[in-house]
């Protein structure tokens, strides 16, 4: 129940978008566990040397944008290329990586050409991850880019990502390599994803992350189809990127947003990593559909706002909001 609409807003962030700090801490210190007994595995004959150097936390609980409830939390492990060389000049997302003859366990996964191949490198960290207790079940995901490790008593899960890490190349740039879901890997970099959230986040005085939590709650919670994740975030990233000042408010962030996602959801969305180009690959029914769903919240947005600011009709205003976040949003008392 709530007196104003503020209030309201900070209920309902409070216990039904932001993940709850109690959660957070106790994820950390299992995503930290978990570390501690994959740095083990360094040590058996028959496996891949591992470099904790290249380890990294990364995925929207990384970036403090994820909202409830906690689901998966992603890692990546550095493995040491052991001699393995690959070719730069691969396309992006089918990069061959060559076996080197420095460990048994690259030439136990390499293909008949003496590429490395990442579906069997999943395989032996899956085979690994098994013997581990506390875990209930391990499964290589569908897109067989990662393994999915389920914890027994805990209700998220983790996606274990084994990668290796780059030197430059002619651009500069450094890059990791990661399974591509077809055998090969493919290209990426986290970090600058979370440089750009902490850079924006700094710019626009903290006001970005919890947005984005707002944004993905109402994403996942309503009757329309829905924008994948990664694409949803990047959009609001935007949205900041191409604004200098935004509204100390909330509630006036989120309807800002839905507008710009109202006015650019058919538009190229180019990846933050600038690795991928365009990641909009929605369908043409799945846009129309987001779009008249953005808009439609966006006007009535606009309404709550109009109800409590000049209306002055408080308790206009929070039924509107409720129509929009549905059930969990607080009453009006």
């Amino acid at each position: 129940m709530a007196k104003t609409v503020n209030g309201a807003f900070a209920e309902f962030r409070k216990y039904h978008v932001d993940l709850d700090a109690d959660i957070v801490k106790a994820a950390r210190e299992s995503r930290d566990n978990l570390l501690d007994n994959i740095k083990e595995f360094d040590n058996k004959d028959d496996f891949f040397d591992l470099c904790e150097d290249f380890n990294l936390h990364f995925g929207s609980f990384s970036r403090k944008t994820k909202c409830r409830e906690l689901d998966d939390i992603d890692l990546m492990i550095g493995i040491a290329a052991s001699g393995a060389t690959y070719s730069s000049f691969d396309n992006w997302e089918n990069v061959r990586i060559f076996v080197g003859t420095k460990n048994e366990a690259q030439m136990v996964c390499a293909n008949a050409d003496g590429t490395l191949n990442s579906t069997l490198v999943l395989n032996r960290f899956k085979k690994e991850l098994e013997k581990l207790r506390e875990y209930s079940r391990s499964e290589i995901k569908r897109d067989h880019e990662a393994i999915n490790l389920n914890l027994k008593s805990k209700d998220w899960a983790f996606d274990i990502v084994p990668c290796f890490y780059t030197n430059k190349e002619s651009n500069g740039r450094a890059y990791y390599l990661i399974p591509n879901g077809k055998g090969n890997w493919k290209k990426t970099d986290p970090t600058i994803e979370q440089i750009r959230v902490n850079e924006l986040s700094k710019k626009h005085n903290g006001k970005v992350r919890d947005t984005i939590r707002l944004i993905k709650y109402w994403n996942k919670n309503g009757k329309m189809p829905t924008i994948i994740s990664y694409l949803l975030e990047t959009m609001v990233l935007d949205y900041f990127e191409k604004n200098d000042k935004t509204s100390d408010w909330i509630d006036v962030r989120f309807r800002d947003v839905l507008n710009y996602i109202n006015n650019n959801i058919w538009n190229t969305v180019m990846d933050s990593k600038q690795i991928e180009g365009n990641i909009n690959n929605l369908k043409w029914e799945e846009k129309d559909k987001l779009q008249r769903r953005a808009k439609n919240d966006y006007e009535k947005a606009c309404n709550a706002i109009n109800a409590e600011l000049t209306e002055k009709d408080t308790e206009k205003s929070i039924r509107i909001w409720g129509d929009i976040f549905g059930k969990n949003f607080p009453k009006y008392e």
